[in-house]
């Protein structure tokens, strides 16, 4: 005796070795034996052998079409054996009850199972759905697979053109064209922007970085609503000293000035003039909730993203000829440069000259400073807060933060709408100039002395905080050792920074003897906190990319073949002239930090950005001399 049965959803067929009520042991055509339960059981029969049932049923059960069985069920309760009965008009030989069997269970859409061999035909109204639903399906993975044709041929159908941000940056895998995509970035060993850059998808490498950057921190894009900047106060004394601003060509935001008044018999008067939009953005306006969505300034090479309108920069800038409001520290000085006396003022300056870096450190640098300046615009104002700058960092115990680091400078010619048709040049720079000395120590004594002043009053601030070598923010006013002050909190980039923006909140309400609108430990301060140092990192980062980007786009430009640089640690390599740190494999690690070596440039992915560079050789200091002269011309 023979037996089907149905075991873990499929059906089998063996020869009885043992029967009980309740269970029967059974042996395949492999030589398989296993024990079943009885109520398992489909169908008995003595011939064909079990092996020969289902091959032979199975391509019978194939020629069976599910919609003309559909057509032939009763509306009711159903048997197999009572089905390949009236199919076949007689008794069903174990092969055609087993094919009935077969073609039943294959097509779900059309019979629903009620149990042990028992279905029941789909309702009219179901089964027309389920089977435009399964015409669909059918349908979609003709799609797909078109799709996925087109992609492998690096072609791009209009369906997955329609959806290239969405793949690069959120690809939702429930969608069709998702899943084609991701199936052809498989087979052709590409990634998705590899891919969708064979197709044309991505025009530019510098738009596809650009684009996943506004992906990620400006999903609603970068225009601002339509916000009217806040008028000035027309309530502030106006300053009686003539300020100047420093900064390079291309800086619009210029948040800080300064001023020189000598004074016979004392000393001098040293001004520092921080741009004031604190006095006219009130915390809790749609223009603070702008900021406090951006949070700062976003740079790039060529470009930038403001935190502000442009009407509200162009209003608080500190731009020359100008009389803009302020925030200002008076530092009164003797003739040893010592501060002997201080004072804050809310006022109107006048702004008498931008100075440039480019215009100005031909004239004012280490070494006029010490052979003697000739007569330009603010020289002497100039030399005197040089001086002074060099006795506060004297006082700090500290060098400055700046020196002995290297500025590079991005000049981007072109439409950056069309970035592969732009030129780049980089211009490095050596920081820790006179005049970025008489800044960054002016800046210092600005941020600790007014981070100082609200510590005393209790006011809640926005510190940086350096312990342990960990630098971090903090509403506490703990040290900054790194620059040797005993607090530090910054509040001279107001207009490109939020929490800046935050502070001089504080400092004005202080100032006026008003409630600040921060309390200490406000829970809304705490979140500001969070939020900035993520963000800055961020926007730092993306700012990092996109100059590693546009490096790799001057050594395609100037068609560099190979480069000298210096090794940083084991197999990590900073190249001459640009901001790049990179890894070279392939570097001997006997080659020690220090050492000059030279590269061979063998690959450039502006997609990653990614760059390739193979050891060549250790360099000589004369020959390392003589690349990096050819490199400047």
């Amino acid at each position: 005796m023979n037996v089907l049965f149905e075991e873990d959803g499929g059906f089998k067929a063996g020869s009885v070795m043992a029967d009980n009520d309740s269970s029967l042991q059974v042996e395949m055509s492999t030589g398989k034996r296993s024990k079943i339960k009885t109520a398992t059981v489909l169908l008995r029969f003595e011939k064909p052998s079990p092996g020969a049932l289902l091959e032979q049923a199975t391509p019978l059960a194939e020629e069976i079409e599910a919609d003309f069985l559909w057509e032939c069920a009763s509306d009711g309760e159903f048997s197999f054996l009572d089905f390949a009965r009236d199919y076949y008009g007689h008794d069903p030989a174990p092969i055609e009850a087993t094919a009935v069997l077969l073609a039943v269970h294959a097509a779900p859409v059309y019979f629903h199972r009620k149990g042990k061999g028992r279905f029941r035909k789909a309702p009219p109204d179901i089964l027309t759905a389920a089977l435009a639903s399964l015409e669909k399906k059918r349908q979609q993975a003709l799609a797909i697979e078109g799709w996925i044709s087109e992609l492998k041929a690096f072609r791009l159908p209009p369906e997955i053109a329609a959806l290239a941000d969405a793949l690069l940056y959120a690809p939702d895998r429930n969608k069709p064209e998702t899943r084609a995509f991701e199936t052809a970035c498989g087979e052709t060993g590409l990634n998705p922007a590899q891919l969708l850059f064979k197709c044309g998808a991505i025009k530019s490498a510098c738009h596809l970085h650009y684009r996943r950057f506004l992906h990620e921190q400006f999903p609603k894009g970068t225009a601002f609503p339509a916000l009217a900047a806040p008028k000035l106060p027309d309530d502030l004394p106006r300053a009686d000293v003539p300020a100047f601003s420093i900064d390079d060509a291309h800086t619009t935001e210029i948040d800080d000035a300064l001023s020189v008044v000598m004074l016979p018999g004392i000393g001098s008067r040293i001004g520092i003039h921080i741009a004031a939009p604190g006095l006219a953005i009130e915390h809790g306006s749609p223009l603070d909730g702008v900021a406090r969505a951006r949070l700062s300034t976003v740079y790039m090479p060529g470009n930038k993203i403001t935190m502000l309108p442009d009407a509200v920069v162009d209003s608080y800038t500190l731009a020359g000829g100008v009389d803009c409001p302020a925030i200002s520290l008076y530092l009164t000085v003797n003739d040893d440069f010592e501060v002997i006396s201080q004072e804050s003022r809310l006022e109107m300056v006048h702004i008498a000259a931008n100075l440039r870096h480019h215009e100005i450190e031909p004239v004012f640098n280490a070494e006029t400073v010490v052979s003697g300046l000739s007569g330009f615009p603010f020289s002497d104002e100039l030399l005197h807060l040089w001086r002074f700058a060099n006795a506060c960092e004297g006082r700090r115990g500290k060098p400055s933060a700046t020196q002995g680091i290297n500025d590079y400078n991005f000049a981007i010619a072109g439409d950056l709408a069309d970035p592969d048709r732009c030129t780049v040049e980089i211009s490095e720079r050596r920081r820790g100039s006179p005049l970025d000395k008489l800044v960054a120590e002016l800046m210092i004594v600005a941020n600790s002395t007014w981070g100082g002043l609200l510590a005393e009053r209790n006011i809640a601030c926005l510190y940086r905080a350096q312990t342990q070598g960990k630098v971090r923010m903090t509403t506490s006013p703990l040290p900054h050792e790194g620059l040797g002050v005993p607090q530090y909190a910054w509040m001279t980039s107001p207009l490109r920074r939020y929490c800046d923006l935050v502070n001089q909140w504080q400092l004005i309400a202080c100032l006026k003897g008003e409630t600040p609108p921060f309390a200490q430990r406000s829970a809304e301060l705490f979140g500001a906190m969070r939020d900035f140092e993520t963000t800055y990192a961020a926007y730092a980062d993306f700012q990092r990319l996109m100059e590693r980007y546009w490096c790799l786009r001057w050594l395609q430009q100037n068609a560099v073949g190979e480069i000298a640089a210096t090794v940083r640690r084991e197999q990590q390599v900073k190249l001459d002239h640009l901001p790049l740190l990179l890894r070279v494999p392939s570097l001997p690690a006997d080659i020690g930090p220090g050492r000059r070596v030279r590269l061979a440039v063998d690959a450039i992915d502006l997609l990653g950005p990614e760059l390739g560079c193979r050891y060549v050789d250790v360099m000589d200091d004369a020959l390392a001399e003589a690349i990096e002269e050819e490199e400047v011309q």
